[in-house]
């Protein structure tokens, strides 16, 4: 496996799959940087011969409300939320068509299903993945590629454990399964996706929210 972040995420991945006893490699990457990532894309086909399953898992946010909202907010949320995605499945695609097999699954956010205040640029970028995808998998179908999305809900991250534990508990009542969850349900999502049990699954959005959004 190639775990592929922006900044010390890929590390801290490939280290947990080592103590699982698999074996991973590690490199950093600007997602933004369309020439990085199709380099990277290049270098992992010279080394490994294919390209199998792609994650598209890069997100920030810079939320604000829309009339406060600058104009760099929306670029860097989209350019790294959704551009992104555009530029590592083009890149990924060329081999994967070639081998005429391979998997796509970008991580997309129940907020970009429902929509929520201060977060138009993140709701946006999110959106834009589902629409992105399912188009993509139109396209490739006929190539034994599939193009699937998982849209997770609140999850215990480090972007949410920055929040203070009163919103914690007042997106909790949001949620029928009444808690927040794990990055673990969104990897089993991700692995399931991946999966040959999948492969008759194709521009599907697998809403992992705990009852949030249905």
């Amino acid at each position: 496996m190639v775990c592929v972040a922006r900044g010390a995420n890929a590390a801290a991945t490939a280290a947990a799959i080592a103590a699982s006893g698999g074996k991973a490699e590690a490199l950093g990457v600007d997602v933004t940087d369309a020439a990085a990532v199709e380099g990277l894309i290049k270098g992992v086909i010279d080394r490994y011969g294919k390209l199998d399953i792609l994650v598209s898992n890069a997100g920030i946010t810079r939320d604000q409300l829309m009339l406060r909202m600058k104009r760099s907010d929306w670029d860097e949320v989209l350019a790294t939320n959704l551009t992104a995605s555009f530029t590592l499945c083009q890149a990924a695609l060329r081999p994967m068509i070639r081998a005429r097999a391979g998997r796509i699954i970008a991580i997309s956010s129940v907020v970009g299903q429902m929509g929520n205040a201060g977060q138009a640029n993140y709701a946006a970028s999110k959106a834009g993945l589902i629409g992105f995808c399912k188009s993509l998998a139109r396209e490739v179908a006929s190539r034994q590629v599939t193009v699937n999305v998982v849209a997770p809900g609140f999850i215990e991250t480090d972007m949410t454990r920055a929040l203070a534990d009163e919103a914690k508990t007042d997106w909790s009542t949001l949620i029928p399964l009444g808690r927040i969850g794990t990055p673990a349900e969104i990897a089993a999502a991700v692995g399931f996706l991946a999966s040959d049990e999948a492969s008759y699954i194709t521009g599907q959005v697998l809403a992992v929210n705990g009852g949030m959004y249905m």
